[in-house]
């Protein structure tokens, strides 16, 4: 059974209300798009070769985001308490558990994601000003300038993290613009050869699930700003289910882009699809506006990241399972100044320690555990007297144990593909539960 918290006494934690729709459906958008439609189309393109198997790919992608979305709107509007998935984790099944997904995402998940998207954002600024400063400091620094900004309260964070939302969607919809404009069927130029690539089936469709929900993920983010959000119940809802039908409408139109300007063989081919799209359609200068459109996304996501994620450290704190000073806000900002601190220098360290593509492998064989693990949040709440939701998840049980079975499938096949980096994120996990013995002892001698 779940211990008494702050968060549920008289006195909540003292975060302002002030943010509407419009910031919580970017906030949606923001988690979500970052780098990977522009990058993880064509890793796709390599597990399943066909059109129509890569478009299943994104379109069952899609349906459990979807799904996904349905869940957390339920937990959000039942539980609308700063910290999100912390929260249901907490509620619905032990403090343990709350504490090794927040131990996990500030270690893992959320730091080892900005990580990952900070070096790309590196080396795509590099492309677009020709600079040649180490990506590794670039990448700190980008990130050292965001925690800065988020310091200054969650009303100059949202507006930021918003504006950059904004500007990658329009940058994902000129790029399905010149999609369809530019000509069509052409492999792209100076790939190499095309490997070889099986013609669809639903073992390779299972491995492409990999990239495809790594794209799709961090829509849960948004909950995690629920104690900042007017009428917590009806917007967080509404946001979730907006922002991700608007997400699965620019990815399905960016892959059918990329299909019918590059083919099948030529996205298969090539490790920057969306240049190459540009490339064809209006040449140089067009490879050189999506590297632009890219610097944008990956801030966008980058903004978000640290929006948000530091609301779970916050909760932490002041459940005083965690350093209790993380739970304390600026009396002046209304923004727990010391939780965004930590993320910005956690971020930056794996930064500099790992590349995309390693920090990846383990961020995801973390995430989705707690992904599961939330979706069966929605029977726990549902037995307990008193449970009346705000919204409720449509098909469930059959919806809400899809879900969670597909995201066990993909740790289970990761596990399988990349045992090493799986082993570091998990090992990192376990770690957390010497952790939450220490503290819990600490702060409540």
């Amino acid at each position: 059974m779940s211990e008494p918290h702050p968060e549920t006494s008289p006195n909540p934690a003292p975060l302002r209300r002030s943010l509407g729709l419009f910031h919580a459906t970017t906030a949606v958008i923001g988690g979500i798009v970052g780098a990977g439609i522009f990058l993880n189309p064509s890793v796709v393109a390599r597990q399943v070769g066909s059109p129509g198997w890569i478009l299943a790919a994104w379109i069952l992608g899609g349906l459990v985001a979807l799904v996904g979305s349905w869940i957390y709107a339920e937990l959000g509007s039942e539980r609308p308490a700063a910290g999100g998935q912390y929260v249901f984790l907490r509620e619905a099944y032990h403090p343990a558990v709350a504490f090794l997904y927040g131990w996990g995402l500030l270690w893992v998940i959320q730091s080892g994601g900005m990580a990952a998207v900070a070096i790309t954002f590196a080396q795509y600024l590099r492309t677009v000003v020709g600079w040649s400063i180490d990506d590794r400091w670039v990448a700190v620094a980008a990130l050292g300038l965001l925690t800065a900004m988020n310091c200054l309260g969650v009303r100059t964070g949202a507006a930021t993290q918003s504006l950059l939302t904004v500007l990658k969607s329009v940058a994902i919809a000129g790029l399905v613009l010149a999609g369809f404009l530019g000509p069509a069927g052409s492999a792209p130029a100076a790939t190499g050869t095309a490997p070889a690539i099986p013609d669809g089936g639903i073992v390779p469709l299972l491995g492409a699930m990999v990239p495809v929900l790594f794209a799709y993920g961090g829509w849960q983010t948004a909950g995690f700003l629920a104690g900042e959000v007017r009428d917590p119940s009806r917007t967080l809802p509404r946001a979730l289910i907006l922002g991700i039908a608007g997400v699965i409408v620019l990815y399905l139109g960016a892959n059918a882009a990329y299909l019918r300007s590059l083919g099948a063989a030529g996205l298969a081919g090539t490790r920057t699809p969306a240049s190459d799209v540009l490339r064809q359609a209006l040449g140089e200068a067009g490879a050189r506006w999506i590297a632009v459109g890219i610097v944008v996304s990956t801030l966008g996501f980058l903004s978000q990241g640290m929006l948000t994620a530091p609301r779970v450290y916050y909760a932490m704190g002041r459940d005083r399972v965690f350093l209790t000073w993380l739970g304390r806000v600026d009396p002046r900002t209304g923004a727990p100044t010391a939780a965004i601190l930590l993320q910005g220098a956690v971020a930056s360290l794996i930064a500099c320690s790992g590349s995309y593509e390693a920090i990846l492998n383990y961020v995801v064989s973390v995430d989705f555990i707690f992904y599961g693990l939330a979706g069966l949040c929605i029977f726990v709440f549902r037995r307990r007297p008193g449970s009346a939701p705000g919204f409720r998840v449509p098909l469930h049980p059959w919806s809400t144990l899809g879900f969670t079975g597909v995201c066990w499938i993909v740790v289970a096949n990761l596990v399988r593909q990349q045992p090493l980096q799986s082993a570091i994120g998990l090992g990192i996990l376990a770690a957390g539960l010497p952790a939450f013995g220490y503290w819990k002892r600490k702060n409540h001698a």
